[in-house]
């Protein structure tokens, strides 16, 4: 897999997300662009410019006419894709940290920062799905995270839940119409260390993965918020996703360079782990990152999947024929009777 490399940012990326078609890639970075890109040959469509900090999150639409974004600057922006212009600002007490819109895309859930005396919240917005209409500036919900804020957070299937991930390592579910909690699970480490940095669904939304800097990610439930599978890395997790097509999950992180020299001799490892969704375990890495992995997408048709670092580039990468054919049970297989041997 020869990979695509993207270099539109200036500074570490924060979040990466496909189109639902596939066709599209938006990455977000802390030097205040949002980037569109081509995803099957990187060409840069545009830019989107407004936000006056650091970019944390984007999130486009299911129709792929509208994309949200949340920054530094306090706001959450809408943005016609095509035109480019900003549509609506959303103004809150502290910085936007995620941003995702529900199945249909008729809302908006944002988490915002504990900072300066405010609570972490998830607001829900109401969005005009026509890019010529007027938006709603009313916030529908807001959801305050007292015990432990909210770091992640996003809407399960037929928008029944709102599913969070906390600083503490656990992942909370709330009736997305009125906000109550209906339970908490303790499901990484409980520790400040261990905070939940992902979270990303499976096609139907029935499910969902977790990133932590416990080292581990999470394959949980969406109903009950049961764990159904754990995979163990040997580094610090940024992001987490579930491919499509194949049994696979896609792991990204690595440590931060101050605490590379004290805590590791193997620099960094900066890679992208991929595992086997069932099986748990590990079955390969790519490399090519100079720093951590921030972020890792995969593309909804199946295709490939994308990664955006701490050095500022984004690697679009498209599996190869070898990717397709391989069976990993079939590999199981033949170890298990070279053991028996």
């Amino acid at each position: 897999m020869r990979p695509i490399l993207l270099q539109g940012h200036e500074r570490a990326l924060t979040q990466i997300r496909y189109s639902r078609d596939g066709d599209l890639l938006f990455s977000t970075a802390k030097d205040q662009h949002i980037c569109a890109w081509y995803a099957h040959n990187g060409e840069r469509l545009g830019t989107y410019h407004g936000h006056q900090g650091a970019l944390w999150t984007v999130d486009p639409n299911p129709q792929t006419t509208l994309i949200a974004s949340g920054a530094a600057d306090n706001t959450v922006r809408l943005w016609n894709i095509q035109t480019g212009k900003c549509l609506k600002v959303w103004d809150f007490d502290t910085a936007v940290k995620r941003v995702e819109f529900n199945e249909d895309g008729s809302k908006l859930l944002a988490v915002t920062e504990q900072r300066m005396g405010f609570l972490g919240t998830i607001v829900v917005l109401d969005v005009n799905q026509d890019v010529d209409g007027e938006q709603n500036g009313e916030k529908v919900l807001t959801i305050q995270c007292d015990e432990s804020k909210a770091t992640v957070a996003g809407w399960s299937y037929l928008s029944k839940y709102i599913v969070a991930g906390h600083e503490n390592g656990s992942v909370s579910q709330y009736d997305a119409k009125s906000g109550e909690q209906l339970d908490n699970v303790q499901v990484h480490d409980m520790d400040i260390a261990s905070q939940v940095t992902d979270l990303q669904w499976s096609a139907d939304r029935t499910y969902f993965i977790t990133a932590s800097k416990d080292k581990t990610a999470k394959l949980i439930n969406a109903e009950n918020l049961v764990v159904l599978k754990t995979y163990v890395a040997d580094t610090p997790l940024n992001s987490a996703v579930i491919t499509p097509r194949k049994e696979f999950v896609i792991l990204g992180g690595g440590q931060a360079a101050m605490d590379v020299t004290t805590t590791s001799t193997r620099q960094g490892k900066f890679e992208a782990r991929f595992y086997h969704k069932i099986f748990e375990e590990e079955i390969g890495r790519v490399r090519g990152h100079f720093g951590p992995l921030n972020t890792v997408a995969a593309d909804p048709t199946g295709k490939g999947y994308a990664s955006g670092g701490e050095d500022g580039y984004v690697r679009v990468h498209q599996f190869d024929k070898g990717y397709f054919d391989f069976s990993y049970e079939v590999e199981r297989q033949a170890k298990q009777q070279q053991l028996q041997q």
